[in-house]
């Protein structure tokens, strides 16, 4: 146990030179890594929020938002399916914000229409395993002809989970566009989601990303009057009056059912006019989408062709022959940045329901300095106790097992700093616990090695017995230890996490100092001394 061939030597003192070295840049400013040489490591820890300031949002899901506009989807499909062949005679369809409502007018296909209506509640599956399904409409009818759509409070729960989730998805990869390193973001409640953005210095920006719907849609437009003309009478069933971002505005008659949605997306990029030479956004569809892009297209040539985005006209071309190759360009008064913030929107997708913000929070640095000058401290003093517990309770080992901590250390930070992992305040305090946990395994290993010298054993005998036996009981009690650090990464979230990697990196390098990197000192040492007694 105490030989060392050359090459684990030099494996050793590569690993320990390395921590060192990726560790270096953290006590020096960016400005000053500027000037070092390329091939020396630039990288720095990255805080967290409770350490470097950033931004704090808490988003509700506006429920009325969302029902009005699915009771508005619910109102076309009962349209469409009351259409279909043989068709079924009804008035006063309405969308209300607490129902959808229509009369069928012959009394004797009542019955009939129910059939037909049946599917729109909508059935859901309440969980991964099957479950029971619940229906995310209640459907009544009344005997003279009434029937009414109003939301099942099952269906409405299973929406709003589905909801939350989706918007949290969606929130991640518009934040992650956006460059903020190791955003927390998780539900809190049943309808709330929590964003937490270290070290973003533009919170209003981040907040608009994150809250901007970014919809787009494409649209027919109806040929049957002008917009004008439907906003002075009433629009034709299943069209509505779109505004263009236009200064004025100018009103456009679409089709409300749109024919693709941005959910066949598949990219959106940021380029530049071929005549103009201005900022536009292109994008392009995936299979699909391409597929009933080129057949709307084909349908409709010299017709006009609405782009729709959050309910606004962005463009309303006149489709002037098919477009087979499933992409296009969205053009208007863009800046650099405006159009870069609308292609990370359109990649990154819709929100599937507005979400308010009821908290905001923007935390400076001034918190994290603090946070961070408190865990130094107690670093300082936990790191300063045990090297004096050590030297006093072991003499020469117990040097040894300092020096073994302090590489320890610097191996923790090392890992942190390529891994580019977060460090927050629990963070560090799982750094001060894991130097505990790293003095806890030199202190088996000594008095493991003190017991075989009692028994009568000779110095080398002694040490290569005390760390070969104590070996099991080190890896059962880390491995023990990384179980739990797992569970709290896989369960927890935010600052738990924090705690939960530091905790599993310093298993790691506590277990490569306490067994590897001290018993190459210690036979160092002895090859060095040659001792004829154990100095512990």
């Amino acid at each position: 146990m105490l030989h060392f061939a050359r090459w684990k030597i030099v494996l050793i003192l590569v690993v320990v030179a390395a921590g060192f070295i990726t560790t270096l840049p953290n006590f020096f400013s960016a400005k000053q890594l500027e000037s070092w040489p390329d091939f020396l490591p630039k990288n720095q820890m990255v805080l967290g929020l409770d350490l470097q300031g950033g931004a704090y949002l808490l988003y509700e899901v506006d429920q009325a938002d969302y029902i009005e506009k699915r009771f508005i989807a619910l109102e076309s499909d009962v349209r469409d399916t009351l259409r279909e062949n043989p068709r079924i005679g009804y008035t006063g369809l309405d969308a209300r914000p607490d129902s959808v409502q229509v009369r069928i007018r012959d009394l004797t296909r009542l019955d009939e229409a129910r059939e037909r209506l049946a599917p729109l509640v909508n059935p859901l599956v309440s969980n991964l395993f099957g479950g029971q399904p619940v229906d995310e409409f209640d459907m009544s009818v009344e005997d003279n002809g009434l029937i009414r759509f109003t939301y099942s409070e099952a269906g409405l729960d299973n929406r709003l989970q589905a909801i939350v989730q989706q918007s949290i998805e969606v929130i991640r990869r518009r934040v992650d566009e956006l460059g903020t390193t190791e955003p927390n973001i998780q539900r809190q409640g049943t309808d709330r989601i929590l964003v937490e953005a270290p070290g973003e210095g533009d919170p209003e920006r981040l907040k608009d990303i994150i809250g901007t719907t970014a919809k787009l849609s494409f649209h027919l437009v109806d040929r049957n009057m002008t917009g004008e003309q439907a906003m002075q009478g009433r629009p034709p069933a299943g069209t509505s009056v779109f505004m263009s971002v236009d200064d004025p505005p100018i009103p456009y008659l679409l089709e409300t059912k749109p024919l693709l949605e941005g959910e066949d997306l598949v990219d959106a990029q940021v380029a530049f006019g071929q005549y103009s030479n201005e900022p536009v956004v292109t994008f392009r569809f995936n299979q699909s989408g391409a597929r009933e892009f080129a057949r709307v297209t084909t349908e409709n040539v010299n017709y006009p062709f609405a782009i729709v985005l959050d309910e606004e006209v962005i463009s309303a071309p006149v489709i002037r022959e098919p477009i087979i190759g499933g992409s296009g360009q969205i053009s208007g008064d863009f800046t650099i940045e405006a159009a870069q913030d609308l292609s990370t929107l359109l990649r990154a997708g819709a929100l599937p329901a507005q979400l308010t913000v009821i908290e905001e929070r923007s935390i400076g640095p001034g918190l994290g300095a603090d946070s961070i000058e408190a865990g130094q401290i107690a670093s300082i003093i936990a790191g300063a106790a045990v090297v004096i517990f050590m030297i006093l309770a072991y003499g020469r080992f117990g040097i040894i097992a300092d020096l073994a901590l302090m590489t320890n250390i610097f191996l923790i930070f090392g890992a942190l700093t390529v891994l580019q992992a977060t460090l927050t305040l629990p963070g560090i305090a799982g750094i001060v616990l894991t130097i505990g946990m790293a003095v806890d395994a030199n202190v088996l290993i000594f008095e493991r090695i003190r017991e075989e010298s009692r028994a009568g054993r000779s110095v080398i005998s002694a040490i290569d017995a005390g760390y070969s036996r104590a070996l099991g009981t080190i890896l059962d009690a880390n491995i023990t230890t990384l179980i739990a650090a797992v569970i709290l990464f896989q369960l927890g979230s935010g600052p738990v996490r924090g705690f939960a990697v530091t905790l599993a990196i310093g298993i790691f390098t506590t277990v490569f100092c306490a067994f590897t990197f001290s018993r190459l000192l210690v036979a160092l040492w002895i090859r060095r001394r040659r001792p004829s007694e154990l100095p512990i």
